[in-house]
C-alpha cells in the first residue's frame, strides 16, 4: 500500500514493487495523477487498485485500510509515503501552513499507522510478514533555514518511526520499519501547493516565502539522484531489514556536526557548513 502514488517516489515504488508481482493498493490526494499510475500498472498486468486519499484525515485512511484488506486480505509492504512542503521564515509561517504541512506529513503517517499496523499485527499471528516504510527526509535530521514548517513534520517522522521500531519489539513484533531520509529529488514536491486545500489557503507569499521557493526550485533542479534510484535504495534497505535509509550520504557530516554541536553544548551548527554553494541566495526581507 502506497500513499502519494501518483508521482514522485509513491509511483517509483509501484513501478517496482509492481515489476516484483506484487498487488497494489494505490492513494493519492491527485485524482489525474493517480489514474494515472494506476493506468500504467494495469496495462502491464498488474493486479492494482487506486483510491483518491487525503491522508491527512484519518476518516480517508480507515477507508483506504478497509479496501486494502478486503480486496487482498494483507498488507505486507506499507509506504506512508505522501509529502507536502512550504517554506519561509518561522514567524511568516500561517497557522493554515502548519495546519496543511503536519496534516499530511506527520498526520499522514500517524494515520497510516493506526489503521494499518493492527492489522498487520494480527496477520503476524498467522505467518503473515510485513514491513512499514516512513517516508521522512534529511530535513528531519538538520534545520536549514526556511524550512521550519517542513523540518518540523520531518523531525517529527524520524522520531515517530524510531519508536515504532521500539513498540513494536516491545510488543513483541518482528514487523520491518525503515525510516526513508532523502535529499533533494526531483519529485514534484516543490510544487505541491497545486493540492493544498481551499480551506487552508493562504494570502500573497512573503519575500521569505518567495526566497524559500526559488532555493527549493533550485536544490531539486540540481538533484542527482532520481526518484527511481531512491526507490531501488529503500527496497534494498527492506530487504536487508536496515532501519535508516540515507539516499544522500554527503549530507551525513551536517548531521554529524548537528550532533557534535549539541552534544558539546554549541549553538546549532550551520547546515550549510560543509556545503556552501546550497546556501539561499541573500537574506529575504532584511
Amino acid at each position: 500500500m502506497i500513499t502519494g502514488a501518483g508521482g514522485g517516489f509513491g509511483r517509483e515504488f509501484a513501478r517496482l514493487a509492481g515489476s516484483l508481482g506484487m498487488k497494489l493498493v494505490l492513494a493519492d490526494v491527485e485524482p489525474q495523477a493517480l489514474a494515472a499510475t494506476v493506468d500504467e500498472q494495469r496495462s502491464q498486468g498488474r493486479a492494482v487498485i487506486g483510491a483518491t486519499v487525503d491522508v491527512a484525515s484519518s476518516a480517508d485512511v480507515a477507508r483506504l485500510a478497509e479496501l486494502a484488506y478486503g480486496k487482498f486480505g494483507a498488507t505486507h509492504l506499507l509506504f506512508n509515503n505522501a509529502g507536502v512542503g512550504c517554506g519561509g521564515f518561522v514567524w511568516e509561517s500561517r497557522e493554515a501552513d502548519w495546519q496543511w504541512v503536519l496534516g499530511v506529513n506527520l498526520m499522514g503517517v500517524v494515520h497510516g499507522l493506526r489503521h494499518f499496523v493492527p492489522k498487520m499485527l494480527a496477520a503476524e499471528q498467522t505467518g503473515e510478514p510485513a514491513h512499514i516504510v516512513n517516508t521522512a527526509s534529511v530535513a528531519g535530521w538538520v534545520t536549514p533555514p526556511l524550512m521550519g514548517v517542513y523540518n518540523v513534520s520531518k523531525h517529527a517522522v524520524v522520531a515517530l518511526s524510531e519508536t515504532l521500531h521500539h513498540d513494536l519489539r516491545l510488543a513483541g513484533s518482528h514487523i520491518g520499519v525503515s525510516c526513508l531520509c532523502p535529499a533533494f529529488v526531483p519529485t514534484g514536491i516543490a510544487h505541491s501547493a497545486r493540492n493544498r486545500p481551499a480551506e487552508l489557503a493562504v494570502a500573497a507569499p512573503t519575500p521569505s516565502m518567495r526566497l524559500a521557493q526559488s532555493s527549493l526550485d533550485k536544490a531539486v533542479n540540481a538533484g542527482r539522484l532520481s526518484a527511481a534510484e531512491v526507490a531501488q535504495l529503500t527496497f534494498d534497505a527492506i530487504r536487508a531489514d536496515r532501519f535508516y535509509v540515507f539516499t544522500h550520504p554527503q549530507i551525513l557530516p551536517a548531521v554529524r556536526e548537528r550532533l557534535d554541536h549539541a552534544l558539546a553544548g554549541q549553538p546549532p551548527a550551520d547546515p550549510y557548513a560543509s556545503r556552501p554553494q546550497a546556501r539561499p541566495d541573500g537574506a529575504a526581507g532584511a
